[in-house]
């Protein structure tokens, strides 16, 4: 359906009138928020949109915003994909989001603690335990201890949609090693780049401040006994997908970056290697996975981790950032459960809504699931990066039986969900060089320290380049838009 623009650059953009367009409405109308940003950007031709483009490209490649794609004998280094059309949430909308995604972040810590404590979740039957005691990320070296502050995910990433009756879902929360954020940042910069002046037709907060909160946070949780500590960022090292965030986080933050190698353990106490000597680290955030991050306590094989780490943090000599063991609650079959949770833990009513979730280990979903693989997406519990995922009306009859046998061998492992219609929203395409209709999410960035909580204002628009694809993921050949969020005029 054609839009009633003026805009020569929208001139052949097409609405879907099944999904939500963040830009236009049931009426084919440019929405309030975007009239101004949609008539400054008529006054550029498709060439000059070419031109910036290349532009925004060039920007991020010499300053090396990259990721790895980990194929089956390679990997490769990519360009983060960056789209010139920002995406524009007003202050009323955020407030929703931002206390949305701060209640769940509290709530998953309670949950966290309860689990490594007393469990009464699990007594008082809200959630049963063999899926608890069934998810390979419990860990039991984690039962009975405190870390310092309180906290166990100082760190969540939510991920969110616009469905098509115009609310907000989340599709789920990441509390391991939720990446992106410093893409959020280098979006508004190569913006502000390609399209000098923009910004001064809207007043949009910063996202610049992210770094010196996230240090504050990590400062807060520092172990008892320590009045200035010392921070660091660990790091699998350059081979690594996020690699270039890890650096980014770690320079903005004025913290050194390190891998496995450049830290030990001596009497339960951890450090550094420098040219002046050992230098002791108090806090650290990681960006390794659990089963790597001390080879005596886990992989024992691994050399991207500690040894002896564990030992420093369960004697309270170091903290880690997130917790080991967080990984239980971002299962995506606890994602269930969240409204229970919320009410459980803090009193109160999810702000959030939840997209309605099937789980393959009860008998009575699974039979439902199985009959109705084409309307409903496979997800495997304990999968990142969009991999594993299967979108039933996108497969053929031969793909749906092979879904259905490998949901039944493994049941535990997979959830569904119904088909979610993703908000829309227009986006610049190289190959026909205009702007075209592609689904969107929201990853949100949420700090918890011991005395503080942050929501970074403006998160990760991700965006599926590939016509009528899904799967928003990097890794699945999506890219991002900057996103504004509004400041409020009251």
């Amino acid at each position: 359906m054609k839009t009633n623009s003026s805009n020569p650059t929208f001139e052949s953009y097409n609405r879907d009138p099944k999904l939500y367009d963040e830009i236009f409405d049931e009426n084919n109308n440019v929405r309030d928020t975007y009239n101004t940003l949609f008539n400054l950007y008529s006054v550029h031709s498709a060439k000059d949109f070419a031109r910036l483009n290349d532009k925004a490209k060039a920007s991020f490649f010499n300053q090396g915003i990259t990721f790895q794609v980990y194929g089956d004998h390679e990997i490769k280094e990519k360009i983060f994909p960056f789209d010139l059309f920002p995406r524009i949430i007003d202050g009323e909308e955020w407030e929703h989001i931002e206390k949305g995604v701060l209640q769940r972040s509290k709530a998953l810590n309670e949950f966290l603690r309860d689990l490594y404590h007393d469990k009464r979740i699990i007594k008082d039957g809200i959630v049963p335990l063999e899926l608890i005691s069934s998810s390979v990320n419990y860990l039991d070296q984690m039962n009975g201890f405190d870390p310092p502050g309180g906290i166990y995910n100082h760190i969540s990433g939510t991920d969110l949609i616009k469905h098509s009756d115009g609310k907000y879902y989340v599709l789920e929360d990441n509390i391991r090693c939720p990446s992106g954020v410093s893409y959020v940042i280098c979006n508004r910069t190569a913006l502000k780049r390609a399209l000098f002046g923009v910004f001064n037709h809207y007043q949009a907060h910063s996202v610049t401040d992210y770094a010196e909160n996230l240090l504050e946070i990590l400062e807060s949780v520092k172990p008892k006994g320590v009045d200035v500590p010392n921070c660091v960022v660990i790091t699998p090292g350059i081979y690594n997908s996020a690699y270039y965030e890890h650096s980014y986080l770690a320079k903005a933050m004025g913290v050194e970056l390190v891998e496995g190698r450049d830290l030990f353990v001596e009497n339960d106490f951890v450090y550094m290697k420098t040219i002046n000597g050992p230098e002791k680290v108090d806090v650290i955030y990681r960006r390794i996975d659990d089963q790597f991050i001390d080879p005596l306590e886990f992989k024992p094989d691994s050399a991207l981790g500690v040894p002896g780490l564990m030992a420093a943090y369960k004697k309270g000599h170091v903290c880690l950032v997130n917790a080991p063991g967080t990984g239980v609650a971002d299962d995506k079959a606890i994602y269930t459960y969240m409204p229970e949770i919320i009410k459980y833990y803090l009193n109160e009513e999810p702000i959030l809504n939840n997209v309605p979730t099937y789980h393959c280990s009860r008998p009575d979903e699974l039979k439902y699931i199985l009959e109705n693989i084409k309307e409903l997406v496979i997800k495997p519990v304990d999968e990142a990066g969009g991999y594993g995922i299967s979108i039933g009306n996108k497969l053929t009859d031969e793909e749906v039986e092979e879904v259905r046998n490998t949901v039944k061998v493994s049941p535990r492992k997979y959830i569904a969900q119904p088909i979610m219609s993703l908000s829309v929203h227009p986006t610049y395409i190289e190959e026909t060089e205009s702007f075209e209709p592609r689904h969107v999410d929201l990853r949100t960035f949420t700090l918890l320290g011991s005395d503080k909580s942050f929501v970074l204002k403006g998160g990760l628009t991700r965006v599926a380049l590939r016509k009528g694809n899904l799967i928003v993921n990097s890794s699945q050949g999506g890219g991002s838009k900057d996103t504004w969020v509004l400041k409020n005029n009251k």
